[in-house]
């Protein structure tokens, strides 16, 4: 009997066998449809073998569906990935498989000339449309508007024989790069790099590690040109960390190349993501920019992989499958035997302890490009020079941005806080507004009037009356917000064109670029922003950086909270002084005698990373050891106590390793549902996730308890 293991969408740990009836032939990445109960499933074939029976009868394979295949190296990363964040097979291979959603393209209907046959009267207009045509299959509306006259004498044609319909599916492609169209010029440490990268035979991972502005990406296009030039039928992948920074990039892609490459996110319409999925299985497509759902997509010549913005938290994913795109991204790159790129200026501490022990190449680009030069970065310091009361920005900011104004130039001022104030009281009780059925506090938005959770997506109108007490008019806002930010500016310099720049004024890709080039083109003078502006985007005319808050993100306990705040207000500054004017940057504290504060005042990144490095590797944390999380969640209170306390009590014997818990999550009611939480910590060369297998198989979860395995997790709410 000849089995088909065959990958299914579902949260279970393994493939499901199938007969594979005589005359059905089926190889690995082959998509089928299976029976699973009463229903027909579509899913992935991962092995076919040959066994000699079986004391259960299984059930056949119905039919071979007419989809590609998926290469099988696609295959292979998606088995790993599953491995590794110890997540359903099936559904990882789902992931892959994302980009056939969408129905395909309807044939088109196009008119074309039957061999041998003449028009019985020759006019003018039938030999317009005869001579125009040709030997091309065109629509007949293309056609009489290239000949310069009506449809009704294309269907005149039809209808006589000397023309017929055909119709004709659009094959998936996009336009080839060509790598000599525009070549950039390079300095000496971007030549080094482009080569080094290029040159490479086989996986090869890279650190590209350079200054704000440094020009990392016209390093990583060189590369990418010498690659494709070499072989023109190469494949380049680059993720981006935000859908809104994709249309810089294609822009600047499109330059280089003469041709635009695929894009592939969240944003990008189904039929299109269909059409990108044929084109790179098929081979045509060179280079793809997209986000880290990208690493699923079914590449056939994968030569260069590049994450930039790599140490940007947004590449890990904390709903559905939970991964880390940039570790999957080496994997991808590993199993491709591809080169794959890191870039940051202000690189991972887990990249940076893999540069420094030479597992990945190191490529320094140690100035900005051109005549740039980096900001000279100043401390505030607000027990010397509070702001005014309810008010926000001290007196030297004033004056830095109102001197930045009267110079013509641009300023940003920046704080990592949407809405209007993050919390909203009641002065009579205390009573703080939450979400309902969650623990988060409601964010108030002034420009909708509306109180938001930020969590849930929960929002309700702004009451009169307190809900706990019945107070009227007792509600505070408290603390700023971006929108609360630009009030007082606006207030202060309303001669000023200003803007706010947040997810909720810039919700898509769309509204973002257009508030991009409108930054870009100096028809805005201030911008308040939250990190949606602190990633990647070139501003000329920006020389000053204002950050608001220094101090918001090194609060709580989170093991990365120093290192996400030095790597946000490193690319936040670094907006500043990108051209040929020089530009400054101010940052407000309360405490400039922190070590992260002082050690971007001083420009010192070495520093602060090997005292932090220094701080990790005494308590045997990431990079110096391994950490999983497993969160227990159910609307059933208890539910989640007894589960909490079974998988406690079978935890396996294993040395060099710790659970931490059960204890309650930071927030502990998420949508109605109770939430607990398990910390393992591990050496570094302790299998994480075999010890994981183990002590799971030991307990069984109620099916009213979700559980979440988060391998190197990165939130701990």
């Amino acid at each position: 009997m000849i089995v088909a293991a065959v990958l299914l969408p579902l949260p279970v740990p393994e493939a499901f066998d199938y007969e594979i009836p005589e005359g059905l032939d089926l190889t690995r990445g082959d998509p089928v449809a299976v029976p699973l109960g009463p229903r027909l499933l579509r899913g992935v074939v991962s092995e076919v073998r040959e066994t000699t029976g079986s004391n259960r009868r299984l059930k056949a394979v119905e039919a071979r569906l007419d989809d590609p295949t998926l290469p099988e190296r696609t295959v292979d990363f998606v088995e790993w990935a599953a491995r590794w964040t110890l997540s359903p097979p099936g559904e990882m291979a789902a992931a892959a498989l994302k980009g056939l959603r969408a129905p395909p393209p309807r044939p088109e209907r196009r008119v074309r000339r039957i061999p041998g046959s003449d028009p019985l009267r020759a006019t003018p207009a039938r030999t317009a449309v005869l001579d125009t045509l040709g030997d091309r299959d065109l629509t007949a509306a293309d056609l009489a508007r290239a000949a310069g006259v009506s449809t009704g004498v294309v269907k005149g044609l039809v209808d006589e024989g000397v023309l017929e319909i055909v119709e004709i599916t659009a094959e998936a492609s996009f336009a080839a790069p060509d790598p000599d169209h525009a070549p950039a010029t390079l300095n000496p440490d971007q030549a080094a790099a482009a080569d080094a990268i290029a040159s490479t035979q086989g996986f090869a991972p890279f650190l590209l590690d350079g200054v704000t502005g440094s020009g990392k990406t016209e390093a990583y296009l060189e590369a990418a040109a010498r690659i494709l030039s070499a072989d023109p039928a190469a494949q380049i992948l680059i993720l981006l960390p935000e859908i809104a920074l994709t249309q810089a990039l294609i822009a600047r892609i499109a330059d280089r190349f003469g041709a635009a490459p695929a894009e592939w996110h969240s944003a990008v319409a189904p039929p299109q993501r269909r059409r990108v999925w044929e084109a790179v299985r098929a081979g045509r497509c060179n280079i793809v920019v997209g986000a880290r759902s990208a690493l699923f997509l079914p590449f056939v010549a994968l030569r260069l992989l590049v994450v930039d913005e790599e140490h940007d938290g947004s590449f890990k994913q904390e709903e559905g499958l939970v991964y880390h795109g940039r570790d999957l991204a080496v994997a991808r790159a590993r199993i491709e035997g591809a080169a794959v790129v890191l870039a940051s200026a202000t690189p991972s501490l887990e990249t940076l302890a893999n540069a420094q022990a030479g597992r990945y190449g190191w490529l320094k680009l140690r100035a900005r490009h051109g005549a740039a030069v980096l900001p000279d970065i100043q401390l505030i310091d607000l027990r010397q020079s509070p702001p005014e009361r309810e008010t926000w920005l001290s007196a030297p900011l004033r004056t830095a941005v109102a001197e930045t104004l009267a110079r013509g130039e641009q300023s940003l001022l920046f704080l990592n806080r949407r809405g209007y104030a993050p919390v909203v009281l009641c002065r009579t009780c205390g009573h703080r507004l939450t979400a309902p059925d969650t623990d988060s506090w409601l964010v108030e938005h002034r420009y909708t009037g509306r109180l938001v959770c930020h969590l849930t997506g929960f929002s309700m109108a702004r009451p009169r009356v307190c809900p706990a007490c019945g107070a009227e008019d007792a509600l505070v806002s408290v603390g700023p917000g971006v929108e609360r930010v630009e009030e007082e500016v606006r207030g202060l310099f309303p001669q000023a064109r200003t803007a706010v720049f947040s997810s909720d004024t810039a919700p898509d890709a769309k509204s973002a670029r257009a508030l991009i080039n409108s930054m870009i083109e100096g028809e805005i003078d201030i911008l308040v922003a939250t990190q949606a502006a602190a990633k990647g985007h070139n501003f000329p005319r920006l020389t000053l950086v204002g950050v608001v808050d220094a101090d918001l993100g090194l609060r709580g306990g989170d093991l990365r909270a120093a290192e996400r705040t030095f790597q946000l207000l490193t690319q936040a500054t670094g907006r500043a002084g990108r051209a040929d004017r020089p530009g400054r940057a101010l940052l407000q504290t309360w405490t400039p005698e922190h070590p992260v504060l002082q050690a971007l005042a001083a420009g010192d990144r070495d520093a602060f990373a090997e005292t932090e490095s220094a701080e990790r590797e005494m308590g045997a944390l990431p990079p110096y050891g391994r950490l999983a999380a497993l969160i227990l969640s159910s609307e059933n209170a208890q539910a989640v106590e007894k589960t909490a306390a079974d998988l406690a009590a079978a935890i396996p014997n294993a040395e060099r390793l710790e659970v931490y818990g059960p204890a309650d999550a930071p927030l502990a009611l998420v949508r109605g549902r109770r939430r607990k939480r398990l910390l393992v910590r591990a050496d570094r060369d302790v299998d994480l996730q075999g010890f994981l297998r183990a002590w799971l198989a030991r307990v069984k979860v109620p099916a009213s308890v979700r559980l979440t395995v988060d391998v190197d997790p990165y939130s701990f709410l």
